[in-house]
């Protein structure tokens, strides 16, 4: 069967094949349910009730050694980690650059699931079939590569009136369950377990059960929360929410290059993910490696723990004491944006990159130069317009000495030389001449953003 290295050496290596992707991670549930910005201001005015069945694999490990496969792999430490318990899963590379990160739900002991986008469970399901670990595993993907259906239905309640609807449907008082564990509650008939985390910034579960039960849970959801003005969050909406809440979910895996990882590139299929990734935006470094990112870079530093050993232990610990890249905001200058918008009833070739609204994501991985006085300072993975904020935002990874919240900085919009020739963005164009500096000077190419603070800790951010 073709691998991932095959894809590699057909392109003409790494940039070229991850260029030339074919396209992003959709999520296949009704774009909108009412209008997507009332559907994004609900999870902050009343409440939100998403859907994350689809969009996301599932791996199930059971087995005396399920806890040594995971440890062996992770950064973050797995000292009393057991059954209820969840975390946030990283894994790097032998060199310490990000694999990916995935949420791990331990249903009881020895017996967990690793849910999230593929590259964190690949590395998983890899380790556990090439190792010597007594384990077995079992895939459920995704409802797009999923002809047999899920095993489980995914929901997340969240808002400032999530309490008072799970309350009405467990019943009565809510069980007491601590950030990153799990409990169980009622819904109506039905027994659900649920994850204290967050997506949005706001209280909430996240809750899961047979998939059969689904269509019955979610609507009797609905109906208990109609009166609290629960609103049910389309595709549109909920493509936002990750940015809005501080969690950068799409990264290049730091794969495609080293000998240490041939073998698991001869492993990947070409079908997989990873052989299919679409990179876009405005960064276009020489070499793949410039796109790899650290944990600090996504936050994760704090969860990074030397008291066990882990692939990329000694890489980290070199890293550990350098200057890092920190996670902040840009908030977007609002005439930036309206002239990209204008360029749209321009004739000839003035039009340039459009912006989906409200999440401009064209690629699996998504990177945007941010500059600072002429010069690179970090990159921007994630842009949405937030209804929240009435106005465009984006999630950047900042050099830490650039790092000063309220200071100016200069964002790229659109690909270079007039746009790649992927499908997806065939034809768009660098931004317009959008901006006068406060002092005057020429109109610069570039989007003006605000360093607008740093991001929450939510869900998708380091838990222990």
């Amino acid at each position: 069967m073709p691998s991932l290295e095959d894809a590699i050496n057909a392109a003409g290596g790494p940039l070229a094949l991850l260029r030339g992707g074919s396209g992003g991670f959709p999520l296949p549930i009704k774009s909108e349910f009412t209008n997507w910005r009332d559907e994004q201001e609900s999870w902050r005015t009343t409440a939100a009730l998403m859907d994350l069945s689809h969009h996301m694999n599932d791996l199930t490990v059971q087995g005396p050694d399920t806890y040594r496969l995971f440890a062996d792999l992770g950064a973050n430490s797995f000292k009393g980690f057991g059954a209820m318990k969840a975390k946030q899963f990283v894994a790097v590379s032998y060199d310490g650059y990000m694999i990916g990160d995935a949420i791990l739900f331990c249903l009881e002991e020895n017996h967990v699931r690793l849910v999230g986008r593929p590259p964190a469970l690949n590395w998983v399901q890899y380790h556990a079939e090439s190792g010597s670990y007594d384990v077995t595993v079992r895939l459920d993907p995704r409802t797009a590569n999923n002809p047999k259906g899920r095993e489980m239905f995914r929901l997340q309640l969240q808002g400032p009136s999530a309490g008072e609807i799970f309350e009405k449907i467990n019943g009565g008082p809510m069980p007491e369950i601590p950030f990153f564990h799990m409990g169980r509650f009622n819904v109506g008939s039905h027994q659900v377990t649920a994850l204290n985390h967050r997506m949005s910034g706001f209280p909430g579960l996240e809750f899961f059960g047979p998939y059969a039960e689904f269509e019955s849970v979610r609507d009797t959801i609905l109906e208990a929360g109609a009166e609290y003005g629960l609103r049910q969050i389309g595709a549109r909406a909920y493509a936002s929410v990750a940015t809005e809440s501080g969690w950068v979910a799409n990264t290049v895996p730091a794969i495609y290059t080293g000998a240490k990882m041939k073998a698991y590139r001869e492993w990947l299929p070409q079908r997989g993910f990873e052989a299919n990734l679409a990179l876009a935006g405005s960064y276009v470094p020489e070499r793949v490696e410039d796109l790899y990112v650290t944990p600090w870079d996504l936050g994760y530093g704090k969860s990074v723990k030397f008291d066990h050993d882990f692939i990329g232990r000694e890489a980290l610990e070199r890293m550990a004491p350098q200057p890092h890249r920190q996670k902040v905001w840009l908030l977007w200058n609002r005439d930036d944006v309206a002239k990209i918008f204008a360029s749209l009833y321009e004739q000839g070739d003035k039009r340039f990159k459009y912006i989906e609204m409200p999440a401009a994501f064209y690629g699996g991985a998504h990177a945007d130069r941010v500059d600072k006085d002429g010069r690179l300072i970090g990159v921007s993975p994630l842009a949405i317009y937030s209804s929240n904020v009435r106005g465009w935002i984006s999630l950047a990874m900042i050099d830490e000495a650039d790092v000063s919240y309220g200071d100016e900085v200069e964002l790229t919009w659109g690909e270079p030389d007039g746009g790649s020739g992927n499908r997806w963005w065939n034809g768009t164009r660098r931004p317009p001449s959008a901006r006068r500096s406060r002092s005057g000077r020429s109109p610069s190419t570039e989007v003006a953003a605000w360093l607008a603070g740093p991001p929450w800790r939510v869900s998708g951010g380091p838990a222990e």
